[in-house]
């Protein structure tokens, strides 16, 4: 969200500098490691990883929705290589669990070819790493590294490419570290489960039983992708899930040496219920807008202010202090307070007319860092702190330079935990934190699915974008705001945690303005298949929870046009 009056147009040429400059940093970085000798004269490192060229087919990867097959040529070495081809919402993610050292270092390296291709490194028990290569006409070698936690015992590594891009190859695929279970190496890793079934469903849960695997001591549960469980046994119950919605389940088995492949995967269906995720005061179609607690040229307004049609307000913005992810609020005099008493007031009469004040944390200026267990805390805390002091409903997260998703995860939850079920939690990410599932804003709202009230990605101050069928689309038309919604709504998020974020008026943003017959003909595409572009989505999402503006201040200069017309087609949703 942009506090100038006349924002950058656009921050996504910014983010693929910085994206490049990390890829060619880590890049001299592993060669650097070799050239100070990080491994003894005369000593090739051991590769932890099971069939790195795939000349035994596919054994020991996973590939997802059957996207992967061997070829002999094109290869890098030896005789075989991998091929997986992105289809759809799909993007061919090839995967293997290697079994690894707590504490320890690890250069994870792999030949690639092909348009957007990614290797990557999850469950690291620190921070999860990834790099890309945006084309690789010819072999080209990808590296990157990390260090694992302290209970850490196995890793997946991965390579995957892009939604709508042709087949990518892999081949020769490295992971050189200290190897896991050291104590006994006789102790094979257990393999994949198998008879993974769902049982009984709730609109909260659903049962999942299957199979003994020979050698395992235990279970992990996976869904949508992420780890959610561990078990001793062959059954759980995975609970804080969303009513009618669909989730897709995997199993795999652990001992001392290490992590098996997952098992295929099953789809199951939560019963009907009222809602999905947190914030339980906010109505089934709700509107959100951004108050601004600063004078950037948009008209002033005090909190009373605010148009009747907005259902969630967010205070923009809360700010750094000096304790790493701490926030605190301080009311901006040019917003013409006379006191502190006055705002806090005027929060409770919004809240009487049933609507929700959260704290906005970021904006474009915002430096709000959430990278480790004590940041997370201190987040948590202040910002239950400044719901305690000023009666905020919840918090909504705007960082736009990054976000850490295992530490945003806790961070998030640990505040539910002092909250309550009635805290509200919103997030609006940038078109380009909303590409794929794998990016840290993506997995943190899957992460917190069970709390999420609703993403209001900002679907301007971007430029062209793929949508979830894999075709570009330009900012400012109906097909830009479907298709990319398409990717939140069928990568995970129910429809009810989904919401259109748009500019107010012109002045509001750099690019990317839509009139408000615009985002009303989106909102009738998704919810109901009408009024879409070239773009409709295979089916209808009728709990799609609304749209959201920057700013209630902007639209106010604009007489309110945007709420005025916006508001009710939003309200009048099946």
């Amino acid at each position: 969200m942009d506090r100038a009056p006349h924002p950058h147009p656009t921050r996504l040429r910014r983010r693929f500098a910085r994206l490049a400059g990390a890829f060619a940093a880590t890049a001299l970085g592993a060669t650097a490691l070799v050239a100070l000798g990080g491994t003894p004269a005369g000593a090739a490192a051991a590769n932890l990883a099971q069939n790195p060229g795939f000349e035994s087919g596919l054994n020991g990867w996973t590939c997802s929705a059957g996207s992967g097959s061997t070829v002999a040529s094109p290869v890098h070495g030896g005789s075989a290589a991998l091929k997986a081809t992105p289809a759809g919402t799909d993007n061919a993610r090839c995967a293997q669990t290697v079994a690894v050292r707590p504490n320890s270092s690890y250069t994870l390296t792999a030949w690639v070819q092909g348009s957007y291709v990614y290797l990557g490194a999850s469950g690291t028990g620190t921070t999860d790493v990834s790099t890309w290569t945006p084309s690789a006409s010819g072999w080209q070698q990808l590296s990157t590294s990390f260090t694992t936690g302290a209970n850490t015992t196995s890793v997946t590594v991965y390579t995957h490419g892009w939604y709508g891009q042709p087949a990518y190859y892999a081949d020769d695929i490295s992971l050189t570290g200290p190897g896991g279970d050291p104590g006994n190496p006789g102790d094979p890793v257990p393999g994949a489960p198998s008879g993974l079934k769902t049982g009984a469903v709730t609109s909260s849960s659903i049962a999942l039983s299957w199979s003994p695997v020979t050698g395992a001591t235990g279970y992990h549960v996976y869904r949508d992708g992420s780890r959610v469980q561990s078990v001793s046994g062959t059954s759980a119950t995975v609970t804080g899930l969303t009513p009618s919605t669909s989730y897709r389940f995997e199993v795999t088995a652990t001992n001392a040496a290490g992590e098996s492949p997952r098992s295929s995967a099953v789809t199951g269906t939560t019963s009907a219920g009222s809602g999905g995720g947190g914030g339980g005061t906010v109505p089934r179609h709700a509107v959100t807008g951004y108050w601004q607690n600063f004078d950037n040229g948009a008209a002033v307004q005090k909190l009373r202010d605010v148009q009747d049609q907005y259902d969630i307000i967010a205070v923009a913005f809360a700010d750094a202090t000096g304790t790493p992810g701490a926030v605190d609020f301080t009311l901006d005099p040019a917003v013409g307070y006379g006191s502190e008493q006055q705002f806090k007031d005027d929060i409770k009469a919004k809240q009487a007319a049933g609507k929700s004040v959260v704290i906005s944390i970021g904006g474009q200026n915002g430096t709000v860092s959430v990278n480790d267990a004590a940041s997370a805390n201190n987040f948590a805390n202040s910002v239950y702190a400044l719901m305690r002091e000023y009666g905020f409903n919840g918090v909504d997260i705007d960082l736009e330079n990054g976000l850490n998703a295992t530490y945003m995860t806790q961070a998030l939850r640990a505040l539910s935990a002092k909250a309550g079920s009635g805290l509200v939690i919103t997030m609006a990410p940038q078109t380009i934190d909303m590409q794929s599932t794998s990016n840290g804003y993506f997995q943190t709202a899957l992460n917190i699915k069970d709390i999420l009230t609703v993403v209001n990605m900002q679907y301007y101050n971007s430029g062209s974008m793929l949508g979830c069928d894999g075709k570009v689309y330009s900012q400012g038309s109906v097909d830009f705001l479907t298709a990319l919604a398409c990717i939140q709504l069928e990568g995970g998020l129910s429809p009810s945690q989904v919401g259109l974020g748009v500019p107010a008026s012109t002045r509001g943003a750099g690019s990317g303005y839509v009139s408000p017959a615009i985002v009303n003909n989106a909102l009738d595409c998704l919810a109901r298949g009408t009024n879409c572009g070239s773009f409709k989505p295979a089916r209808t999402y009728p709990e799609l929870r609304g749209a959201m503006t920057w700013s209630t201040n902007w639209d106010a200069t604009a007489g309110n046009a945007w709420s005025g017309a916006v508001g009710p087609k939003v309200h009048g949703l099946p």
